[in-house]
């Protein structure tokens, strides 16, 4: 992708994709970057965008009238005067288009609509195996999102696109999981394609822990620049946030953390094919079924849940051993991308005190002073929503990119 302007201390949306333009193409009219000014949700008279673009008043009327003719900007009362009439103010309209949210883990599976802004109108959730294949999750998305938009009253076209987020690796320039470990049937498979030409609508996919990464940072820690969030469930991934923006790596495996190795675990096979990864020796299902071998519970994540809560001491201990397991790999990201916060999520994260407390143990134990000084190590604070709200954002941050309001400008 070509920008015409690729300076890096700039935020993203105000470098503007000029692929598939063309000498024959409409010059732009502008009106993309000054809506950028709005997103914040804060009202402006043209007087104010006057100031804030030095540009001239008629040119700032017509991006205006433009913005406005699409629907996403709207007047939004008057200012205070200082004399005269009282100018008129003009606000963002997230509620214009709606876009829909998808969440698929390993065992459930959330779908929500989100207003522009990330606002979540109506989800839904429920208990749903990945490894049914794409055939029967596709159409568990289809037969459920359509019930939800309907049931907003909402009609087609409104719908701006649909984000989601799945339990394994993702090419980021196709969409397609790429030989994801818990997701039998997957490989390869054209999500966006499927999803498109069911809802008429562009569709973006990503990894589940970027996903939740994103709807953590932008609803809770907008401010942080450097961020890692950690998803630990049945797989044990992570979303990575530098310089406020959400990093793929070249092609889209960064943060990948459950298949390193870790020290001393190298004998424990990994359902990838490798052994010592650390979703082989921490990943939730792992913990309960080595729970289920000592005598305690029954294998099952409800089972673990149930004895995180009733305090049990072998059940604590597993845990702290696991976050230990934990620790030793986020300490090498830690002095690799010297971070921040970082975020752990996922079921047990909000669960087991004695979870975080093993990676905090060794984390700051292995890491270099410098790195862990002001680090803080949280846990997820979005809730069920964080999925939903990370992969509408996503739709949301395309659909209301600059290029993208020229094109609905221009149509």
């Amino acid at each position: 992708m070509v920008n015409l302007d690729q300076r890096e201390d700039k935020p993203p949306w105000l470098t503007v994709p000029v692929d598939g333009l063309s000498k024959f193409a409409p010059r732009p009219t502008g009106a993309g970057e000054t809506f950028q000014l709005f997103r914040d949700g804060e009202p402006r008279t043209r007087a104010s965008l006057v100031a804030a673009t030095g540009q001239s008043r008629s040119t700032v009327a017509a991006r205006i009238d433009a913005l406005v003719g699409t629907g996403l900007l709207g007047p939004s009362g008057e200012a205070d005067s200082t004399g005269g009439r009282p100018p008129a103010t003009f606000a963002f309209r997230p509620h214009s288009r709606i876009v829909l949210g998808v969440d698929l883990g390993a065992h459930h599976a959330r779908i929500g609509v989100t207003d522009l802004a990330g606002t979540v109108l109506t989800e839904h959730q429920q208990a749903l195996d990945i490894a049914d294949g794409p055939d029967a999750v596709m159409a568990w998305v289809r037969e459920r999102g359509h019930r939800l938009i309907d049931d907003l009253g909402r009609p087609a076209a409104d719908l701006a696109g649909i984000g989601v987020g799945v339990p394994g690796p993702v090419d980021h320039a196709s969409g397609r999981p790429i030989s994801p470990p818990i997701m039998p049937g997957w490989d390869g498979f054209d999500i966006a394609g499927r999803l498109g030409e069911e809802f008429r609508a562009p569709v973006v996919v990503d990894n589940d822990a970027n996903v939740m990464a994103l709807g953590e940072h932008r609803a809770i820690y907008p401010s942080e620049r450097e961020m890692l969030f950690v998803k630990v469930a049945t797989g044990i991934g992570s979303g990575i946030v530098m310089d406020g923006r959400l990093r793929h790596g070249a092609q889209g495996a960064a943060g990948d953390l459950g298949h390193l190795t870790v020290p001393g675990q190298e004998g424990v096979p990994c359902r990838c094919g490798n052994t010592g990864c650390l979703e082989a020796v921490a990943g939730v299902g792992v913990i309960a079924q080595r729970l289920r071998e000592a005598g305690v519970g029954d294998g099952t994540v409800d089972s673990l849940l149930a004895l995180v809560r009733s305090g049990d001491v072998t059940t604590s201990q597993q845990l702290r051993q696991s976050g230990r397991h934990i620790g030793v790999i986020l300490a090498n990201a830690v002095s690799l991308l010297n971070p921040a916060r970082i975020v752990i999520g996922g079921v047990l994260a909000v669960a087991s005190e004695q979870l975080i407390a093993g990676i905090r143990e060794v984390v700051y134990q292995r890491s270099l002073p410098l790195a862990t000084e002001h680090l803080v190590i949280s846990t997820a604070r979005a809730g069920s929503s964080a999925g939903i709200v990370g992969a509408a954002t996503m739709v949301a941050d395309e659909f209301l990119a600059p290029s993208a309001i020229e094109a609905l400008i221009t149509v």
